[in-house]
């Protein structure tokens, strides 16, 4: 499932619910949204019957008022209230940067300079999500790209609620999967020229796991920080918080179905596979990263071989490829085997179990065609992943310590197989 909720003006609005948190809990769909400027909605448009059929009843504009001024705020309507809190007191122009400025580490001082002059207003807007998670009305929350101001408020709530830093790691850099719409925003603008800075947009795993070791370092705790800085009593406020959004994971799930990929399905294979690399970077795994596979890479590899979809009811939640040779990997071989790449499900929305469904179904796809092995690797620096696959049956056979498999250095992988029948 694509957290990006789709709009045609709007690029970054996303879903806070489905999130899990570290004691077994998921925070509530359909109650937390986050976004770029809602000043782009427009009413009698697609996107303005789809905003107010979400429900929203409260919006909160971190943006300085200047900027409402000049670029617009959410149309107003009887359905919602508006509130303009400018968490920022220090603007700054990121698109006039120096295009060599490094955007973790100076993203994430800005971030430290928020979270310290905007305490007012940030305590409102926390006010203002309690006050809507008691009423269970949901409510959305938004700067001008949905990723800085944004970002940090949804850092707190997510934190408050439970949520591991991984996961808000994560939420934080599903702005890069919108950034090129950004970009494209921005030089619409601007005559067609091109910021200054080359992290204009970006969202790099490194400017918030920055900036939450800043805050815990300068306060001992977010928790610190909330009753410090903040004045509120941060255990109150995340027992209200956990009370009203949090609801216990599902226990059943639809059943999986499984179908081959056509042409038409490259787009959502690449924002899939972009999304599972911003979840691993998040968490410390140095394999995937996004923009490496593009559509063409997707419709190749289904004219050579095969390329299946999995979904639980409507929702996409993994996929996976099926090569017939792998010579990068493996050397010439006959043709005895498949060669499994890419599995991949949907982070925290695919049903339990996801990914070994998907395995065994790519293993009666290469059963059918006589092919008595299937075979796989992994990056021999991947010793969870290793036995990932060896607890479904694989044997380690052989380690590959130059694979070369695209543009970048070669690399050693753990080579693994498994008869079949």
């Amino acid at each position: 499932m694509d957290r990006h909720i789709a709009f045609d003006k709007l690029c970054n609005f996303r879903d806070l619910g489905g999130y899990r948190t570290a004691d077994g809990w998921r925070v509530r769909p359909g109650r937390l949204y986050r976004a770029d400027s809602l000043g782009k909605l427009r009413p009698g448009t697609a996107d303005w019957s789809h905003f107010l059929s979400l429900g929203i009843r409260t919006v909160i504009d971190l943006r300085h008022p200047w900027e409402v001024e000049a670029r617009g705020r959410v149309p107003s309507d009887p359905s919602f209230t508006y509130h303009n809190l400018s968490i920022e007191h220090r603007p700054y122009n990121q698109a006039a940067l120096a295009p060599d400025i490094d955007p973790g580490p100076y993203l994430a001082e800005r971030y430290m300079e928020v979270a310290e002059d905007g305490t007012e207003e940030i305590r409102e807007a926390l006010q203002l999500i309690l006050k809507s998670a008691e009423s269970a009305s949901p409510l959305a929350f938004h700067c001008a790209s949905g990723k800085d101001r944004t970002g940090q408020l949804a850092a707190l709530v997510l934190h408050l609620l439970g949520v591991p830093a991984s996961t808000i790691t994560e939420d934080y850099s599903l702005t890069e999967l919108a950034a090129p719409a950004l970009l494209a925003g921005w030089r619409s603008r601007n005559n067609g020229s091109l910021p200054t800075w080359l992290g204009f947009g970006r969202a790099p795993e490194s400017a918030m796991r920055l900036f939450l070791t800043a805050l815990e370092s300068r306060y001992g705790s977010t928790e610190q920080y909330v009753s410090d800085a903040l004045g509120l009593d941060p255990a109150r406020l995340s027992t209200t918080l956990r009370t009203h959004l949090l609801e216990p994971v599902p226990t059943t799930w639809p059943p999986l179905t499984f179908r081959r990929a056509t042409a038409t399905d490259a787009p959502s294979l690449v924002r899939l596979r972009d999304t599972a690399a911003l979840w691993q970077l998040a968490r410390g795994i140095d394999q995937w990263k996004p923009g490496e596979k593009d559509e063409t890479h997707f419709r190749t590899r289904m004219e050579r071989g095969e390329v299946w979809l999995t979904h639980a009811g409507p929702h996409l939640t993994g996929a996976w490829e099926i090569w017939w040779e792998d010579p990068a990997a493996w050397g010439p071989r006959p043709a005895d085997a498949g060669y499994i790449h890419r599995l991949m499900t949907t982070p925290h929305t695919s049903p339990p179990g996801t990914g070994r469904e998907m395995l065994a179904e790519a293993e009666s796809r290469i059963s059918a065609t006589g092919r008595p092995y299937a075979r796989l690797d992994c990056l021999a620096s991947n010793p969870r992943l290793r036995a990932y696959y060896e607890s479904a049956g694989y044997k380690v056979v052989g380690e590959q310590r130059a694979k070369n498999g695209g543009p970048g250095s070669p690399y050693a992988v753990t080579l693994l197989e498994k008869r079949l029948g």
